[in-house]
């Protein structure tokens, strides 16, 4: 059994190797919402915000009963009958192991993997490129859920953007540089405004002896910055940029 987010929403039954997928945006979106809260529980009148927004149903209270009901059916169905969701005076709650849920496991890969990059690269570079195999598509890919759904998915991608940053400064500094350009450059173009990737491949172009490409690639990054934000790259890309240009 494995809850899954990182990708389109829905529930692996082990025994079977199917995934189950809730049916509609709420269902999906109400298991979203009680996964980014696992353990934890999680309020009807932000479970009634995040499925219906500013126009609740006349009875939310009994919608929600209603939405809540036939998720727990599904994930029975799964499971050969075990309950995950519980009502408690504080709410619903989902309380799935934490192995089970494909996000929590992405989080824990994902930290543990960058605190070692420091004293052990290799062992760290592994867990990242572990937590990062785990994806299979954008984080809740079909989920269209309200402000739960939405700060946890940014959560998820802020921190899978940070993990891919570790993995590629730890290449760097192996002088791996000719080996990752093709990729940073894949990803400057899928995150344009994503300023250390930018740094990244001005880097490792450098060391490569294509300092021409490094400086395009600076232009390129200050181009999409100026056009979406009015601004000038940060200082680690000036800095970038400074250094480049001192070994002309």
């Amino acid at each position: 059994m494995e809850f899954r987010l990182l990708g389109p929403v829905g529930v692996l039954d082990g025994r079977t190797g199917r995934l189950l997928r809730p049916a509609g945006d709420r269902q999906r979106a109400l298991l979203c919402a009680l996964l980014a809260h696992a353990g934890r529980p999680v309020r009807p009148a932000a479970l009634i915000g995040e499925l219906w927004g500013g126009e609740p149903p006349a009875d939310p209270a009994g919608a929600l009963h209603a939405q809540v009901s036939r998720l727990r059916r599904l994930l029975r169905r799964g499971t050969g009958g075990r309950e995950w969701i519980r009502t408690l005076p504080a709410g619903y709650r989902l309380v799935p192991d934490a192995a089970t849920v494909d996000a929590v496991r992405f989080t824990r890969l994902a930290d543990e993997g960058l605190a070692l990059l420091a004293r052990d690269p290799g062992r760290g570079g592994t867990l990242l490129r572990d937590a990062l195999a785990l994806w299979r598509g954008p984080a809740l890919q079909d989920s269209r859920g309200g402000p739960l759904c939405a700060a946890e998915a940014r959560r998820l991608d802020a921190l899978r953007l940070t993990a891919l940053e570790g993995l590629y400064a730890t290449a760097l500094g192996r002088g791996r540089h000719a080996e990752v350009t093709g990729e940073l450059e894949r990803l400057t173009l899928a995150h344009p405004l994503h300023e250390p990737f930018h740094d990244q491949l001005m880097l490792a172009l450098h060391r490569s002896g294509r300092r021409a490409e490094a400086l395009a690639a600076y232009r390129r990054a200050r181009q999409a910055l100026v056009r979406a934000h009015g601004a000038e790259p940060g200082p680690a890309l000036r800095a970038r940029l400074a250094g480049i240009l001192q070994h002309a």
